[in-house]
């Protein structure tokens, strides 16, 4: 439990202070605040999911690896955006709608078949990162077409500050990533609870504080892109980077994660587009649906 604790902290601190670096680094090049967002900030966010997945799989605990991706981007949609939607309703981008959900549903898509088919090979992965490397150009191409506004530059930080603050967020996640699966791998055991479901629900909790304190700090601060954009970008990433990167690191195999778990993921992204298409927000009614869907997936976990 100790090495779960120090984990997150560590998870969180890192991911911090990587958001923080690669966002004023984005700047200095021009990327548009939007894509900062919806790339720079939601891969940020999704590091410790990365290097939690990777450590996993290097371990043989290929159930965690996975899990985490399909636990987090259920977490994040279900619980997080739930949450944000019950303190503020957010509002949400056309752009959201038009582009970016649509696309989040065809990832999800392609990451529920890779589920069913129980294996997500190194030529699979280096193929989801390659789809990740194209979402981004165009992203970044669009937003300069329709002339959106550049990033601000804060003063005091310079371009080798940015880089410092990159490199110690990565080594902090590396070494609470590795602390963070060590005890839930040693919690696993010894409460006889699967690894598939430690990957699916603590791990993947613990994984998606960044995208929870990054939420809901813009919902207080009337941010609506910024809270719904990063679980957007976020779940876009956690299948194409972490799976694409992980399997092509060390293939995986999926074990304890069942087409039910892809199923939820699946079904939380296709209800997100008709939820942020009325009224183009979230409402408080609609956070707390997505709320009691994460609790019955919860019950159904029970028995595992």
């Amino acid at each position: 439990m100790i090495y779960i604790a120090v984990g997150v902290l560590l998870l969180y601190f890192g991911a911090e202070s990587l958001v923080r670096g690669s966002s004023r680094l984005a700047a200095y090049f021009g990327i548009p605040p939007l894509i900062i967002g919806l790339t720079v900030v939601a891969f940020g966010t999704s590091a410790p999911e990365l290097t939690v997945s990777i450590s996993a799989a290097f371990k043989g605990a290929a159930d965690v690896a996975i899990g985490n991706v399909v636990g987090s981007n259920i977490f994040n949609i279900a619980v997080i955006l739930g949450i944000t939607a019950l303190i503020r309703p957010p509002s949400v981008h056309l752009d959201l709608i038009r582009r970016e959900i649509p696309f989040l549903i065809l990832v999800s898509v392609l990451g529920f078949c890779l589920v069913s088919y129980g294996e997500v090979s190194r030529l699979v992965g280096m193929g989801l990162f390659t789809i990740l490397c194209g979402y981004i150009f165009f992203s970044i191409r669009a937003a300069r077409g329709q002339g959106e506004e550049v990033g601000v530059v804060e003063p005091g930080f310079s371009v080798w500050m940015c880089i410092l603050l990159i490199f110690a967020g990565l080594g902090i996640l590396v070494l609470g990533s590795n602390l963070f699966v060590r005890g839930a791998v040693v919690m696993a055991r010894e409460f006889g609870i699967s690894e598939a479901v430690i990957g699916l629900t603590i791990v993947a909790a613990g994984t998606s504080l960044p995208e929870l304190a990054t939420s809901v700090v813009a919902a207080f601060k009337k941010e609506s892109d910024v809270a719904i954009g990063n679980i957007v970008g976020s779940n876009i990433f956690n299948i194409l980077c972490i799976l694409g990167l992980t399997a092509s690191i060390q293939p995986i195999e999926v074990g304890g994660i069942g087409i039910r778990d892809a199923a939820f993921m699946l079904g939380l992204s296709i209800l997100l587009l008709p939820f942020a298409f009325t009224k183009r927000s979230i409402s408080r009614g609609e956070g707390c649906v997505f709320l009691s869907i994460y609790g019955v997936y919860l019950f159904l976990l029970w028995p595992r």
